[in-house]
């Protein structure tokens, strides 16, 4: 049986997170210390884009350098919001160099397999829920929990929850690749 998509329990956490915003409008404001324990371990605004923390980071050189190639820098310096499964270059480093040499030689297999990692719209890891996800390259890519720990596709989210402007990213260790992919 299909769940619902990452973006759609994300959708149903804002409504919810709104409705609560609505009730504490008729209530006197709240001042207690755990109020403000929240307001001072508030994450800091972001201040770079997707592609922007990605290259900041230092551990996806691979993955900028592909983005280039494939001619999506600038739709991921876009408005988004973009939640991008991230790659590290230890992760494109297990991928054999036949296939990487066939995606560098075929352009739309390279965005394909590109856009295999992003789904459209703000994903925290407290959102993501088990089951098939629609990604931006129309695949659905599959999201397994167990154990407090999250998979896409079998590969690993090492580390969640980095904040750009325009959406966040999650770390992978192993590239996926859309069982549709024809190289």
């Amino acid at each position: 049986m299909r769940t619902r998509s990452l973006v759609a329990a994300l959708a149903v956490g804002a409504v919810s997170l709104a409705a609560c915003g609505e009730d504490k409008k008729d209530t006197a404001p709240d001042t207690t210390a755990a109020a403000t324990t929240v307001k001072a371990t508030a994450a800091p605004a972001p201040t770079g884009d997707i592609v922007d923390v990605a290259v900041g980071a230092g551990s996806f050189k691979t993955l900028a350098d592909l983005l280039t190639k494939a001619g999506l820098v600038e739709t991921l310096k876009g408005a988004g919001p973009f939640t991008v499964f991230a790659p590290t270059d230890d992760a494109f480093a297990k991928v054999d160099k036949a296939t990487l040499d066939k995606l560098g030689a075929n352009p739309a297999a390279l965005k394909q397999v590109l856009t295999y990692h992003v789904v459209a719209g703000k994903v925290m890891a407290a959102d993501v829920k088990a089951g098939m996800v629609k990604m931006v390259s129309g695949d659905e890519a599959t999201i397994a929990v167990a154990g407090g720990k999250v998979t896409i596709d079998k590969a690993n989210v090492t580390k969640t929850d980095i904040a750009a402007s325009n959406g966040v990213i999650h770390v992978i260790d192993a590239v996926i690749i859309p069982s549709t992919l024809k190289l």
